[in-house]
């Protein structure tokens, strides 16, 4: 079997990535689970989930970006992201990761690109996800979204189930009113700052997930694992809670049947659709969170 660790290694490999595009069979497989490389794609991609009354974000893929020049065009496709949101009429808000826009190379130029999505995306009366990354810019990431948050109410955060830090920072967050997207977490992380075992990150989940019900704001439960949705839904029926005070989050191609049974069962779903030129990392990672997928890969090899 494939490990999670090996997984996320060959994620950062230009050269296992440039072996496997020589198979038509992959890259048919990461179309899956990524819209395509360019904006239009995912407007037809999101055009389709909408149909289904599926909400969406967009996720314009990159992160690690080093020059100052090429945060500004990460900025530019965003605001060209929301201006099409607004022109098609789509049902969708946007997810930006922090390392897109400058914290590998400034905080201060960081929060000054971010500032420019969400206050575009304020004008459109629409929505930021600020994305979580790895345990090392947590810090920076939740300084950067506190005060983004302080001056506009349209802009949220990722918190990690993985990170036994995130029970205290899911406790700060809230007293400043803040919207939420639960995860479990994607990265490697060191056995000092996250939960070694899959028991304990999932028992973690359930009682983050019960924090965030209780509090009375709309956060998103993102989660393909149906024992923590199970746990969700009957957490919100014993409490009292609608289905339309909160919603489920799932990744583009992933568990698509699920996705169709929840909106059958009443319940909201956003789907996050990430397309880009660096689609890679992304897809690498997706298939870290659940190895198995990764035999579904050579499988599709195989056939090609």
């Amino acid at each position: 079997m494939v490990t999670k660790s090996a997984l996320l290694y060959l994620s950062r490999s230009e050269g296992f990535k440039n072996f496997l595009t020589r198979f038509k069979s992959f890259n048919d497989v990461t179309h899956r689970f990524v819209a395509g490389e360019e904006r239009n794609e995912a407007v037809e991609a999101i055009r389709q989930l909408n149909l289904k009354k599926i909400s969406a974000s967009f996720d314009h893929l990159g992160e690690s970006i080093t020059s100052d020049a090429a945060t500004r065009e990460e900025v530019s496709e965003y605001v060209r992201v929301l201006e099409s949101i607004n022109e098609t009429a789509l049902d969708s808000n946007v997810s930006v990761k922090l390392t897109q826009i400058g914290l590998d190379i400034d905080e201060k130029l960081t929060y000054e690109n971010a500032r420019t999505i969400v206050e575009t995306a304020a004008r459109y009366q629409n929505f930021v996800r600020i994305d979580m990354e790895d345990s090392p810019k947590t810090d920076s990431t939740i300084d950067i979204f506190k005060r983004l948050r302080s001056e506009f109410n349209n802009v949220g955060i990722v918190v990690q189930a993985y990170l036994y830090r995130t029970e205290k920072d899911i406790e700060e967050l809230l007293r400043a009113g803040s919207r939420i997207r639960l995860c479990k977490g994607a990265y490697m992380e060191p056995e000092s700052v996250a939960f070694p075992k899959k028991a304990d990150v999932d028992a973690n989940y359930v009682k983050l997930m019960k924090i965030l019900l209780s509090s009375g704001i709309y956060h998103g439960i993102a989660t393909h694992d149906e024992n923590m949705i199970t746990a969700t839904k009957q957490f919100a029926r014993e409490r009292g809670i609608a289905p339309d005070q909160f919603e489920f989050q799932m990744l583009y191609g992933v568990r698509r049947d699920l996705q169709d049974k929840l909106i059958s069962e009443g319940y909201r779903m956003r789907v996050y659709v990430p397309y880009g030129k660096f689609w890679y990392p992304y897809f690498m990672r997706r298939l870290a969170e659940r190895p198995a997928n990764a035999w579904f890969v050579v499988k599709n090899m195989l056939k090609g």
